[in-house]
């Protein structure tokens, strides 16, 4: 049956506006410095961390999807103002059930190298990531795939996964359970196709510049570890002829002043992540640099999260005592000071398919003087006080305005008589620590994969694996959200969420902070850059207008 996917995708289609200015910029292998006419149109993005793969089955951050989102791309994709929109697909039928997805592929579509995208590169990819062998982090993602899980764990072959290749372009896929937020799912980077052809053949090394190839508008030409990652334009792309910049330069700006001089000097067009200029240089931005910071609201969330495995944050009231006693006004107002807003929940307010007013922690409403108040309570009862006051240590993430906020948090905690040590680690190390539990509390967040609150709630749930870095396990919960999964009505499954969200937010496995803005520096002469909820900007869609160009 025609859903509402095929109109929504029309008239999205139908109604997008492609770049029509473009200017030579200089670019080489080299970066910034120096240039070459070969590269054509040249952009250069900061892109906040350095990227541990370029395999969709290995990555896990926002960093490596903005890289490999411009290289692959999947039955779906994002538009200009990050809506799914078809990709490879041309079409999607669905079941009057909702449980099978038939998918038609582009014709016209090849890998770089000219070969033919077909429907197998899309199963033996899903077949991949979820094989237990590959040890894919984020394999969970497309657990609504039927047989995902039993895959992923070992318990049937992948070749049991509900995916099949009817035909080279028509591929069949059944679900667990019908999953409304599917189209945006299938725009995330696990679901993407990866060459049949050349995995079989270069096995992990398939990602190697000058091996890879790809089916997106870019392919890779170079990457210099802790330098760049250098794509060029796939000529073999099925839209190829609109895209207007030729050469994109990636490079990690952890250290967010040196990379504010860069943009200044013109070195970056770009520089997109959670914390993309120091917060102390809010004024000056404003004062004499106007119309190039992108606050942009965003799906987002900052969190603390607690080891359950380790005594004594297995205990819910000493997880509690320290999310009680973080002052969420004092961090948003005179710490980031970005338009975050104070979180008491996990699921970010303007979401799909959920409630119009979620739970919260039963303390939101009150004073920071009563939280503490009670946090010290809880603390007493579970043990400690003066004469043996808790002390544990923090990893956080080395990257933005991360080690200000902890420091505050250490002062916070401090009030209520505990003592935080804190461990700085680069966030690619910082996030290998948190999948292998190596940690008491951690600093974390996560940015939406797609739109809707099973996003958000999945990562407490007992089956999640990997990014459920506080291991958190509690069947009531689990339930609910495997009731939810199985509730067809929209409103009907946004309650059961919203109750499951209510039962875990007690025992505070994580400990929400605040709802992120993206501080995003766009320069003037870049055309066609749209914020968005979703954060995502595709090169593909950009354009630049030399005659904008300014440096500061």
């Amino acid at each position: 049956m025609i859903t509402r996917y095929s109109t929504m995708l029309r008239a999205a289609l139908a109604g997008l506006l492609l770049a029509t200015l473009a200017a030579c910029g200089g670019g080489s292998d080299t970066g910034p410095n120096g240039g070459s006419q070969a590269d054509g149109v040249v952009l250069h993005r900061g892109n906040g961390t350095e990227p541990n793969t370029l395999d969709p089955h290995q990555a896990n951050g926002t960093w490596e999807n903005n890289i490999i989102g411009d290289m692959l791309i999947g039955l779906y994709t994002e538009d200009t103002n990050g809506e799914p929109v078809f990709g490879s697909a041309v079409d999607h039928q669905i079941s009057e059930d909702g449980l099978t997805h038939t998918f038609k592929i582009r014709e016209d579509m090849t890998w770089s190298d000219g070969t033919p995208v077909t429907a197998q590169d899309f199963v033996f990819a899903w077949q991949r990531i979820l094989d237990p062998s590959t040890a894919a982090p984020y394999a969970s993602l497309i657990y609504p795939f039927k047989n995902a899980a039993a895959v992923n764990a070992g318990e049937v072959p992948p070749s049991e996964l509900g995916a099949r290749a009817l035909d080279d372009k028509t591929i069949e896929l059944d679900l667990e359970t019908p999953t409304p937020f599917l189209a945006t799912l299938m725009t995330h980077y696990t679901t993407f196709p990866v060459p049949k052809h050349v995995v079989e053949e270069a096995g992990d090394d398939w990602i190697k510049p000058g091996t890879m190839v790809t089916n997106g508008a870019y392919v890779v030409e170079a990457w210099r570890p802790n330098s760049f990652v250098k794509l060029v334009k796939n000529d073999n792309f099925y839209d190829a002829e609109n895209v207007q910049i030729d050469t994109v330069f990636y490079y990690p700006t952890d250290d967010v002043s040196s990379a504010f001089r860069r943009f200044r000097a013109g070195e970056l067009d770009i520089n997109a992540c959670s914390q993309c200029y120091p917060i102390q240089q809010v004024s000056w931005i404003d004062q004499n640099m106007p119309g190039v910071k992108h606050n942009e609201i965003i799906l987002s969330f900052t969190y603390v999260t607690f080891n359950t495995n380790v005594e004594p944050f297995d205990d819910a009231r000493v997880r509690r005592a320290l999310g009680l006693a973080i002052d969420r006004d004092v961090l948003t107002k005179q710490v980031t000071r970005a338009g975050e807003v104070p979180a008491y929940n996990i699921v970010p307010p303007g979401i799909d398919n959920y409630v119009d007013t979620p739970p919260q922690m039963a303390e939101a409403g009150w004073t920071q003087q009563r939280r503490n108040a009670e946090a010290r309570r809880l603390l007493a009862e579970a043990g400690f006080d003066e004469n043996n006051p808790l002390t544990f240590s923090v990893k956080y993430r080395l990257a933005g305005d991360r080690k200000q906020i902890m420091v505050a948090m250490q002062d916070m905690w401090r009030q209520i008589g505990v003592e935080a040590q804190l461990e700085g680690a680069e966030p690619k190390v910082a996030y290998a620590d948190y999948r292998a539990r190596n940690f008491e509390v951690a600093d974390a967040g996560w940015v939406a994969d797609y739109n809707d609150p099973q996003n958000f709630l999945f990562l407490v749930e007992g089956d999640t694996g990997p990014i459920n870095y506080a291991d958190y396990s509690n069947p009531d919960f689990d339930a609910l959200m495997d009731e939810a999964a199985m509730t067809m009505d929209l409103d009907a499954r946004a309650e059961i969420l919203a109750e499951a969200e209510a039962l875990m937010l007690p025992d505070m496995p994580i400990a929400p902070i605040y709802f992120s803005v993206n501080r995003n520096l766009v320069g003037l002469h870049i055309e066609n850059w749209n914020d968005n909820v979703q954060g995502i900007q595709r090169t593909r869609w950009l354009a630049i207008n030399e005659a904008k160009r300014k440096t500061y």
